[in-house]
């Protein structure tokens, strides 16, 4: 497996924990001002996303310090190609219920639950696209 397989499983892990997580912040919440949710989470994946990355690297130094060959940079490419869909989408369906009545709260925290969500699909076609060895 390499580094940036090993990276992609890290990463998307940390943004299904951070993103769940983020999702019952404000479940529990969801009229509150967005910046406590918004705040706690970006830095709980600063944090955890450092660790993990530190962790890789002492690991497989000299795979961390290696540029991208070109399969690995197909991969990443695709795989943004296709997590800035899903991001549009959500996107699109977040002003959609903003128009149907949801709070201007409401479509930022949907906003923000987009982003994740497509982070997350980042990781998760890279790690699809390097097991099927484009």
């Amino acid at each position: 497996m390499s580094f940036k397989e090993k990276s992609a499983w890290a990463m998307g892990a940390i943004m299904l924990v951070t993103g769940v997580w983020y999702a019952q912040l404000v479940a529990a919440a969801p009229q509150a001002p967005v910046i406590g949710p918004l705040i706690s989470y970006v830095l709980a994946v600063i944090v955890l996303s450092i660790i993990a990355q530190t962790v890789l690297a002492i690991l497989s130094p000299r795979e961390a310090h290696a540029s991208a060959d070109e399969r690995e940079r197909i991969v990443m490419d695709r795989a943004g190609n296709w997590s800035g869909i899903v991001l549009g989408l959500g996107v699109i369906t977040a002003i959609i219920m903003y128009i149907g009545g949801w709070s201007a709260t409401l479509l930022v925290h949907a906003i923000v639950g987009a982003l994740i969500v497509a982070q997350l699909a980042e990781y998760l076609f890279q790690i699809f696209l390097f097991r099927r060895a484009v």
